[in-house]
């Protein structure tokens, strides 16, 4: 994976729970902050888009990024037949174990909202706090909500894969009514190379019937709901009700009708000056792990010789049985050394070899 600080962005693949193949990427520095993406995304397609481009820059410059192509979408694989919500749990799941993340901050962008929230969920351990943008608790409401997407169904049916964009428009101009002529095209052409016609329904109508909003009094994590509040494609009720059910969760309005907030208009600025925000407390966390402090010097000192021996083969690459090879030791007793050593440093959790070695070299 492209480290921490990285500028440059890597494709990565990791495999789900069921066999299909994941495409991910992340880059920047700062706070770790995994994007439960939205249904129409192509990794590498929209790192020159000018709808999705400034995205990935300007969350990357106080972020370390990570985001993925839904299954069936983008470069992920697109031969796949099930698109229940239980596999696109289990997709996030499976990227955020391959990016090597051990706590993390969640976006759920529009159907990707209930994704995140299941995993969090799930998952209360890892993430440390949830934004929810464009979201919903439950994608169709009544039955105005229900003869509407009945329509989308036939336009992608349709026209989806269709060289002319007429069709595709219908879609771009509810999501990106503000948007330039540039903008609009870009989006049109995103729908034909982000999916196949088949794919597009069987992922829509998979999204039928999900409804999160009898586990949201049970998140118990700080929550962010922001969107723009004359948006089409999702109603803003969506996110009240979020914000109402979520305990303690903060919503915010922005003033824009676009259902992707694009880089020119004033609600841009203010949805990233609210993410940058409400993750200072995940900033601050991290800064603090990368700085060794009084007291974790102080901890160093407490390590016994052999504890700094097994501590520095790990540092060379050695696994226990190796380790215990090497100092003519069992590998349980590797094991019990390794773990005085953690709770010396106060280190835990998937990330505490990884620590112990960091510490170990930063110190005297």
């Amino acid at each position: 994976m492209t480290p921490p600080g990285s500028d440059v962005e890597q494709v990565r693949f990791c495999r789900s729970t069921d066999g299909a193949r994941i495409a991910y990427a992340a880059h920047g520095d700062g706070p770790p902050l995994v994007v439960s993406t939205c249904w129409l995304s192509h990794l590498q397609f929209d790192r020159q888009s000018p709808v999705w481009k400034h995205w990935i820059d300007d969350l990357g410059s106080f972020t370390h990024l990570v985001r993925y192509d839904e299954r069936g979408f983008g470069l992920s694989d697109w031969d796949v037949d099930d698109f229940s919500f239980e596999h696109r749990i289990a997709d996030l799941e499976a990227v955020v174990d391959a990016a090597g993340l051990d706590r993390f901050a969640l976006l759920g962008m529009a159907q990707g909202g209930q994704v995140a929230i299941m995993y969090a969920l799930r998952h209360p351990e890892r993430v440390t706090r949830l934004i929810l943008n464009s979201a919903y608790p439950t994608m169709i409401v009544g039955e105005d909500g229900l003869a509407m997407e009945k329509a989308f169904v036939e336009l992608i049916r349709v026209g989806w894969a269709r060289p002319e964009s007429e069709f595709r428009r219908v879609f771009t101009s509810l999501m990106i009514p503000g948007a330039t002529a540039e903008q609009m095209a870009w989006l049109d052409d995103l729908q034909r190379v982000a999916t196949s016609t088949e794919n597009a329904i069987a992922f829509r109508e998979a999204r039928y019937g999900i409804d999160v909003r009898d586990v949201l009094p049970d998140l118990d994590l700080p929550t962010l709901v922001i969107q723009g509040k004359d948006e089409r494609v999702n109603p803003f009720e969506g996110s009240r009700e979020l914000a109402t059910l979520i305990p303690g969760a903060q919503l915010t309005a922005l003033d824009t009708a676009n259902h992707i907030l694009l880089a020119d208009e004033p609600a841009w600025p203010v949805f990233v000056s609210e993410v940058r925000k409400f993750l200072a407390p995940d900033a601050e966390r991290v800064a603090r792990e990368r700085t060794p402090d009084a007291e974790r010097q102080a901890a160093l000192h407490t390590l016994t010789p052999r504890e700094r021996d097994v501590l520095r083969h790990v540092a060379g690459g050695q696994d226990n049985d190796e380790i215990a090879a090497a100092l003519n030791l069992s590998t349980r007793t590797v094991e019990r050394h390794l773990q005085n050593a953690y709770l010396k440093l106060g280190v835990s959790g998937r990330s505490a070899r990884a620590a112990a070695v960091a510490a170990l070299l930063s110190g005297p």
